[in-house]
């Protein structure tokens, strides 16, 4: 078993004895995710950190966008729930990349590929994901690629 599911499932015991009722709900949520993540496809198999660091990146989007949502749509009680969800989650994510971290990987990046021109955007992003992964969303690095390859 991977070394974070094994820490889900400890702070969630740990939350359920300190009547957290947020982070038991929320860890309640993630673990079902990756039982079910793990119990799709054809064969049963086990998720490793790094899916399920991806597993976890996809749920804070959701987050995120749920409480956008909410906030637009006036219940801010339901958006400050939400909110408070994708902050247990981030917790088990790494830690996000600064803009100027974020720029110099898109730099070395374009300078490795030798990509030149909008056109190129697929080439640099496909380099930079894997030394992105799960440190920033996909839309800031798409983002930062297309202002550097303009």
């Amino acid at each position: 078993m991977s070394q974070l599911k094994d820490r889900l499932k400890n702070d969630l015991t740990t939350a359920i004895k300190a009547r957290d009722t947020v982070r038991t709900g929320t860890l309640r949520m993630v673990i079902a995710a990756i039982s079910t993540e793990e119990a799709s496809g054809a064969v049963q198999r086990s998720l490793d950190d790094d899916e399920i660091i991806k597993l976890l990146t996809r749920e804070a989007k959701k987050r995120k966008e749920a409480a956008e949502a909410f906030e637009k749509g006036g219940r801010v009680d339901q958006a400050a729930a939400e909110r408070a969800e994708n902050e247990v989650i981030s917790e088990y994510l790494p830690a996000q990349l600064s803009d100027d971290e974020l720029a110099r990987l898109v730099t070395a990046a374009i300078a490795e590929t030798g990509a030149e021109g909008p056109r190129a955007m697929g080439q640099v992003m496909k380099a930079v994901g894997p030394r992105v992964a799960g440190r920033a969303e996909g839309s800031r690095v798409a983002a930062e690629v297309k202002r550097q390859l303009a």
